[in-house]
């Protein structure tokens, strides 16, 4: 076995670094204290003395690079299939379909996500989903080049479902790697830098979001759905082979974990119950994400009516420019003493806008509430990330984040299913019948899209509710209180590490 590959399935790594325990076989672990930094249960597991803390930034940042481009490469071929598809049908339908599909498979795979990351190393388990996804887009171009396209865009046709899923299972399978990479930030970051890095973390992805924006338009409007196949081929094997020549020496071996097969269910959730709050802030995230469904489902139809294709990957791209801006805000400056209160705060604002960029069927103004919501979301995102590796032992992260992201995702594809279908047959043609355009103008004005308008609306004032009775909660004073105690104890072995 090399420095860096997973044990076999059927057994666990011994204290030794061995692989010699099986999965049956109970596992005695050291009791994780708070003042624990990273909160190792296996301390021997994980060794950041080995290289300055500028040395390990490094390392983050050639891990954060190479996720990069993988979740580019996904993105760009998932938005170029969500603009394929509806240009084909211009049938809301399909893309909320493809959207939600995509959301849950995430939710189905995520706590297998999570236990493998607990288990294995995390280089190892990145390279994994690496591997994975460049054979599955593999698959993709084999069956766009055998099938006619109109069979392919054909909704009553299992060839459009199984050329959908082919590529949707290959870009969730490259999700296994932002759990991963959250991971990482409690090994390779300093805990006073955690919600900085997780800030970087949020910039990248706004960068996704404006290259793959540009390039999925121009690929789909430009060369056509082949040649978009092949960049994705390319940029996947690329990112494939930078990540095979990355190094984290400070992972020593996997750390003894209590997860246990592939699907550790039961060991994710009572990770989550083990601290106080956490579950009802998952729960929260939950709700914010099954009202961003909404938008998930209805914004690039709503652009695609307002513009052309290259022009809305464009237009989308600039708005997109507000990821990073979020990023670098919480990369400069961070989340605050207390990152659980700025992410309410966001999701108030956040609400605000979804409720007001579509009042009127103005392109500045869909642009601008695109903008400023995107600044936003990276100060949601790194606040419960940071929260996250702040007060869960990091032999226990891996499934801690993927429960989240399973209970999370699952939200948006249940709304994306629901919505599209009330949208397509009740909502968009009441809107656009003279009798709905005429009740909707004082509110709404005039417009092709005013239906999508009204659901935004509806979407932003129940945000904007959410947000304000959770700050009443005796949840959020618990888990508030948690954070700054972990973080002062923390602090104090910090303070005393260096002094002595």
């Amino acid at each position: 076995m090399t420095e860096q590959e997973p044990a076999p399935p059927g057994a666990a790594l011994a204290p030794d670094g061995g692989a010699g325990l099986p999965e049956d076989v109970s596992v005695a672990f050291a009791p994780v204290k708070d003042s624990d930094a990273p909160h190792l249960a296996d301390p021997g597991a994980v060794d950041t003395s080995l290289r300055s803390p500028a040395q390990r930034s490094r390392t983050f940042a050639g891990i954060l690079v190479n996720t990069a481009l993988a979740n580019i490469t996904t993105s760009y071929l998932w938005f170029a299939l969500t603009f394929w598809v509806y240009l084909g049908t211009r049938n809301v339908i399909a893309t909320g379909v493809v959207g939600g599909a995509y959301m849950l498979l995430i939710a189905l795979s995520s706590i297998s996500f999570g236990t493998f990351v607990d288990r294995y190393r995390k280089l190892a388990v990145m390279r994994f989903a690496a591997g994975f996804t460049l054979v599955m887009f593999v698959l993709s171009g084999v069956m766009f080049l055998l099938t006619p396209a109109a069979s392919l865009l054909d909704l009553t046709q299992p060839w459009f479902w199984v050329f959908t899923l082919i590529i949707l299972i290959g870009a969730v399978v490259e999700n296994m790697r932002n759990i991963a990479l959250s991971t990482t930030v409690t090994i390779l970051i300093e805990p006073d830098r955690r919600a900085n890095a997780n800030g970087l973390v949020g910039m990248v992805q706004g960068l996704m979001f404006i290259v793959t924006s540009v390039l999925s338009g121009l690929s789909v409007g430009l060369l056509g759905m082949g040649w978009t196949i092949v960049v994705a081929l390319v940029l996947t094997a690329l990112a494939f082979a930078h990540l095979l020549t990355l190094r984290m020496p400070e992972e020593v071996r996997a750390a003894a974990t209590d997860a246990h097969g592939g699907f550790d269910l039961r060991g994710s959730l009572a990770a989550v119950l083990a601290i106080s709050g956490l579950f009802a802030l998952i729960l929260f995230s939950t709700f914010n994400n099954f009202i961003g469904g909404v938008y998930m489902a209805l914004m690039d139809p709503y652009g695609l009516e307002m513009f052309p294709v290259e022009l809305w990957g464009t237009y989308f791209a600039l708005g997109a420019t507000g990821f990073v801006v979020g990023g670098a805000l919480i990369g400069k400056f961070g989340l605050g003493s207390n990152p659980l209160r700025t992410m309410l705060l966001a999701v108030i604002v956040m609400g605000v806008l979804g409720a007001v960029f579509t009042l009127r069927e103005w392109a500045w103004l869909y642009i601008a509430g695109i903008w400023l919501y995107l600044v936003l979301v990276p100060f949601v995102e790194a606040a419960e990330q940071t929260v996250i590796q702040q007060v869960v032992p990091l032999h226990r992260q891996g499934r801690v984040f993927g429960f989240a992201m399973a209970f999370e995702s699952a939200a948006a594809p249940i709304t994306a299913f629901l919505i599209s279908p009330v949208a397509q047959f009740w909502i968009i043609p009441y809107a656009r019948s003279p009798e709905g355009s005429a009740q909707l103008a004082p509110l709404l004005g005039e417009g092709t899209s005013r239906g999508i308008a009204l659901v935004f609306l509806i979407a932003g004032v129940i945000m904007i509710a959410a947000a304000l009775l959770a700050f009443l909660t005796p949840v959020y004073r618990r888990v508030s209180a948690s954070y700054a105690q972990t973080a002062a104890q923390e602090a104090g072995s910090a303070n005393t590490a260096s002094s002595s």
